[in-house]
């Protein structure tokens, strides 16, 4: 593969797992586009309008993109604590593999989006690139925020929509329910409304904390729904593969 390092865009897990794809004996990070996140969660242009935050957000694009596109994003991950150029060596020791991982696997992905694992490994690099472009100065903006749930450094009501991809609820074998709610109640104090995605977990099984979750969301007050979305790519056992949860308040 070619070289990751930091570099104008014109020239071209375990730590907290929300960006990082894993097979036995693999970890690395897994870069997503600002166009998965618009499908991911249904962002509207309405939805895109106030200051959002990005929970595990790792080195996806969807700041950098979203910052050109004259939105208002906030990344906060833990492994903000490296640099660009360990983003960028982490993804090189392992993308080749990863990449032979899921041609080994090719039958458990729906091809769609992704027309075959190349088309997918391409537009992971591409994305990846887009996010070393702007780590540093993003960083330096404040756009980068090293954080993790269950306690995040903002203020209360500061963001109007909060976005979390692929670490709650799929890594519900290492995050027990009581974390889950406390993630949520953390989201919300910071956020006017919080979406998740996906619902399923590693076992590619409807998460079991799911309905606790949302039992617990709605007995407290806030409005919760599971609602379907325009992307599916892992195939799972059940109807989740293309279901984000959505809670906010209710109106007073």
């Amino acid at each position: 593969m070619k070289s990751l390092q930091p570099a104008p865009l014109l020239l071209s897990g375990n730590l907290w797992p929300g960006a990082i794809m894993s097979f036995p004996g693999i970890t690395t990070f897994w870069s997503r586009s600002f166009e998965e996140y618009r499908l991911f969660f249904g962002l509207t242009e309405s939805d895109l309008a106030g200051l959002i935050l990005g929970r595990a957000d790792g080195p996806a694009s969807f700041n950098a993109e979203a910052t050109a596109l004259g939105h208002r994003v906030i990344s906060c991950d833990p492994t903000y604590a490296y640099s660009a150029t360990e983003f960028a060596r982490r993804v090189e020791a392992c993308y080749d593999v990863v990449i032979s991982q899921v041609k080994e696997n090719i039958d458990k992905y729906i091809w769609g989006y992704f027309r075959d694992p190349d088309h997918l490994g391409q537009c992971r690099l591409a994305a990846m690139r887009k996010f070393l472009a702007d780590f540093d100065v993003g960083k330096q903006a404040g756009r980068y925020v090293t954080a993790s749930l269950p306690e995040l450094p903002f203020n209360d009501g500061q963001f109007s929509l909060a976005l979390v991809s692929h670490l709650l609820f799929l890594y519900s074998s290492e995050f027990d329910c009581d974390f889950h709610v406390a993630a949520f109640e953390e989201l919300l104090r910071v956020a006017g409304e919080v979406r998740v995605f996906p619902l399923f977990g590693l076992d590619r099984r409807r998460s079991p904390h799911v309905g606790p979750v949302f039992d617990h969301l709605e007995r407290v007050g806030f409005e919760v729904e599971v609602v379907s979305v325009e992307f599916e790519f892992q195939k799972v056992d059940d109807d989740t593969g293309n279901h984000m949860m959505r809670v906010l308040r209710r109106p007073a």
